[in-house]
């Protein structure tokens, strides 16, 4: 049953919290923290990734404190879970770490605080205060991360995916991807098979594009899709960590080359579809879900193509449909 609330926004009736954190020490510090406020009603707490989502699931907390070096389950992903679950808990990440991509990151599932734990002492309680009235929090010594969400000048990301009958149709859309990524002047990256790859390169140049010229500057690159998966993979599924390495260094380290103040990045790629046809089938549905919470970091635009011939049967529907639920549009032709 959900409370009511005033006119401020706050719960009359106690508020109902959930801490997750993996040392009990510091489980202990928000709880003697928490007693400055004899309103706050600490329900239950956890000490990692699955048990926080379970929790938030079963109890539908008014907040969950969360740090994010969670085992199991990182507390971004986390996080992200929790809003599928419990989407009115309200979240408050407390972290030791004070990275930039973390903190976008974190603050990009929808969580409205992010409280360094060197700041907790004189932070949290004004943290909680301010999330609990829909207000976003940032420690005073991260400041220069606050409002990291998307601004309303920035485009959209689109992450979308292309269901393709044949080579032909694949080598056109992909060309006239590039094509106008290029005439932008944006950046265009191309992860895909060597024989995609070589294909495409020459279409582009009968096209009148100058790919040698977009290569040396950089705005033009090649990668080849068995390498790159070879890179983050581990244990056949990707994995976050060198899989933000690998694809956010890409996006952050190439968009400086495009020709426009906000160049943004347009990636054609073949990961998820080459996990799929070697019967990866979650390590292609996990990538796609990577690829959107890394959106919520890089701004980028990708087109993922799958050939329509390697969905077949009922089974492979609910992978379809699966595979279409992490993107933005899904065209077929």
């Amino acid at each position: 049953m959900h409370v009511k609330h005033d006119g401020g926004g706050q719960p009359l009736s106690p508020i109902r919290i959930l801490i997750v954190d993996d040392f009990e020490a510091w489980r202990r510090q928000v709880r003697l923290l928490f007693q400055a406020r004899p309103q706050w009603q600490i329900i239950a707490e956890v000490s990692d990734g699955p048990e926080a989502v379970q929790k938030a699931a079963d109890l539908e907390p008014d907040l969950i404190v969360l740090d994010i070096g969670l085992p199991k389950l990182n507390g971004i992903e986390a996080a992200r879970r929790v809003r599928q679950h419990s989407p009115i808990s309200k979240i408050v990440f407390l972290s030791q770490n004070n990275d930039l991509d973390v903190v976008r990151a974190a603050l990009g599932t929808g969580a409205l605080g992010y409280v360094w734990k060197t700041d907790a002492r004189s932070e949290l309680l004004p943290a909680v205060d301010a999330v609990l009235r829909g207000k976003q929090f940032v420690s005073s010594s991260l400041k220069v991360y606050e409002s990291t969400g998307s601004s309303e000048d920035k485009a959209p990301h689109r992450h979308d995916v292309l269901f393709y009958p044949d080579d032909a149709v694949f080598l056109d859309s992909c060309t006239r991807f590039i094509a106008a990524a290029l005439g932008a002047g944006d950046v265009a990256a191309v992860v895909a098979t060597e024989s995609h790859r070589d294909r495409l390169f020459q279409r582009l140049k009968a096209e009148g594009l100058d790919v040698d010229a977009e290569i040396k500057h950089g705005r033009y690159i090649s990668l080849d899709v068995a390498k790159t998966l070879s890179i983050f993979m581990v244990n056949d599924m990707p994995d976050w960590a060198l899989f933000f390495e690998v694809v956010g260094g890409l996006v952050s380290g190439t968009a400086r080359a495009g020709k426009g103040k906000h160049s943004r990045v347009a990636i054609w790629g073949e990961c998820g579809p080459s996990l799929w046809a070697e019967g990866k089938v979650d390590a292609a549905i996990r990538l796609e879900q990577l690829l959107n919470q890394l959106a919520t970091i890089c701004e980028f635009d990708l087109l993922c193509a799958y050939p329509l011939s390697s969905f077949r049967g009922e089974e492979d529907e609910r992978v379809f449909q699966s595979i279409c639920a992490e993107h933005s549009a899904v065209y077929s032709q």
